[in-house]
């Protein structure tokens, strides 16, 4: 399908790019996008053609014809599900169950959510995951943001590479951290044996941190809640694994008592999500709730006798 925009040049943009002033347009969605239009002879101002570095001057009309995509959602997309927590022009806030992978990847063939979200979500380099702003492992549930457009992702992204968006997520872990609140600053990298894992055991670390605090002490684990500072994949998984307390759940990081407290994944959920706003600004705040099974394993934590090792009361 094709779209025809068409801006009028105020003020504020005299002297501004050609290429950049239409770039900034939802529709085109990013300068690079801008200059392949006028490279394509698509962009007029004023009704002639002209450079990508032409400088406009107020009250010039731009006029782009503009191909806009509209995805369809993959085979099986219908069955995959998430609830919406947030949703407007720009962005989804989206809470994503545990079992659901959230795009395409090399080990797994069945939709995705970024399958199911083709048509709402858009931006990114990578077509294979447009839209997704951060990623969440297969096994952890909660919340993630979604764009819906090239700038709003760059803008969500930038937020990100700031450290200004606040990610904080709920992991119960085996035993009892010696502080109540700590961070763990550990270089993470991919583990030098284990290729398809992480660590701090590494050849090529990159800064990796993780602020926690204690929500609930349990007779054998404790109820964490972490922020993270930095997002490196597994990031909570491996930090918590390094200092001795592995998530319950988390086989491949060392955490066991799956079995015990009958639960099927890592008990790890992200559990709230705050940022600005892409567009207006606007600080919003985002939560969801742990869900029923890892209810159920909490409340069966709380019954399970106290340790008699030297971190039992």
């Amino acid at each position: 399908m094709t779209e025809r925009v068409e801006l009028a040049v105020a003020l504020a943009h005299a002297g501004q790019r050609l290429d950049v002033f239409l770039g900034a347009h939802r529709t085109v969605g990013s300068r690079a996008a801008a200059q392949r239009l006028i490279e394509a002879g698509r962009v007029t101002v004023d009704g002639r053609a002209v450079p990508k570095r032409h400088l406009l001057a107020a009250g010039e009309k731009v006029e782009a014809l503009v191909d806009v995509r509209i995805a369809s959602p993959g085979p099986g997309a219908a069955q995959v599900p998430f609830d919406v927590v947030y949703e407007d022009h720009d962005l989804l806030v989206v809470d994503k169950p545990a079992g659901v992978v959230v795009h395409p990847a090399p080990s797994h063939r069945g939709p995705t959510l970024a399958d199911a979200l083709a048509g709402r979500a858009a931006g990114g380099a990578d077509p294979w995951r447009p839209g997704i702003v951060h990623r969440l492992d297969r096994d952890t549930s909660g919340l993630l943001i979604v764009a819906k457009s090239d700038r709003v992702h760059r803008a969500l992204q930038d937020q990100l590479r700031r450290r200004e968006i606040t990610r904080e997520y709920l992991a119960l872990v085996e035993g009892r951290p010696d502080a109540r609140t700590g961070t763990i600053d550990a270089p993470i990298g991919r583990d030098r044996r284990a290729r398809t894992s992480h660590s701090t055991r590494t050849d090529r670390p990159r800064p990796a941190r993780t602020h926690f605090e204690t929500e609930r002490s349990l007779p054998t684990t404790t109820l964490l809640r972490l922020r993270l500072e930095t997002g490196r994949t597994h990031q909570i998984r491996v930090h918590l694994a390094a200092i001795g307390h592995p998530v319950v759940g988390d086989s491949r990081y060392g955490g066991g008592g799956a079995a015990r407290l009958g639960l099927s994944r890592q008990f790890l959920h992200s559990a709230a999500l705050g940022f600005r706003h892409p567009r207006t600004g606007e600080p919003l705040a985002c939560e969801s709730k742990l869900p029923v099974d890892l209810l159920r394993t909490l409340e069966a934590a709380a019954r399970e006798p106290v340790s008699e090792g030297p971190d039992g009361d």
